[in-house]
């Protein structure tokens, strides 16, 4: 059992460089879609989810390069080719949404999807005594809850 050059095991970290990749391969299919949420969106509620759409995909870039960026910390190489993300992703590619409610559900229901990865992704990392994919993940699965329960109250779940 060898450990790599930040002392964790290598084969620990190589299962988890491999789940963060399909993580990561998530969060880019998902910031797509906020993206083309956010340039779509019409009707009464434009204004409000115009903006609220831009605040998650700025939010969704920042944890897309954490995670590549964990990946490289475990000594592995990120996923970076769209063709890859689609192929791993969970988390569908959604076109031409321009209904609110329509997307603030597809919305909800990726959260869930990620929140999910997440979950697993600290069993995997406390498994391996990795404190730092541990503690990413935690601050991740906390925030995203959260931010699920306002999403589905604006539904009126």
């Amino acid at each position: 059992m060898g450990k790599n050059f930040i002392g964790l095991d290598t084969e620990k970290t190589q299962a988890l460089a491999g789940a963060l990749n399909e993580l990561l391969s998530n969060y880019q299919i998902f910031y797509m879609n906020v993206r083309g949420y956010h340039w779509n969106i019409k009707g009464e509620n434009f204004f409000e989810l115009h903006a609220k759409f831009e605040e998650l995909y700025d939010d969704l870039l920042l944890k897309i390069d954490e995670v590549a960026e964990r990946v490289l910390t475990l000594g592995h190489r990120p996923a970076h080719a769209y063709s890859s993300y689609i192929e791993s992703s969970d988390i569908p590619e959604r076109k031409d949404v321009s209904d609110g409610k329509e997307a603030v559900a597809n919305i909800v229901e990726s959260f869930g999807k990620l929140i999910a990865k997440q979950r697993s992704l600290l069993n995997l990392a406390g498994d391996a005594e990795d404190e730092g994919t541990a503690a990413l993940m935690s601050d991740y699965i906390s925030e995203q809850e959260k931010t699920v329960w306002m999403y589905r109250s604006y539904l009126g779940q």
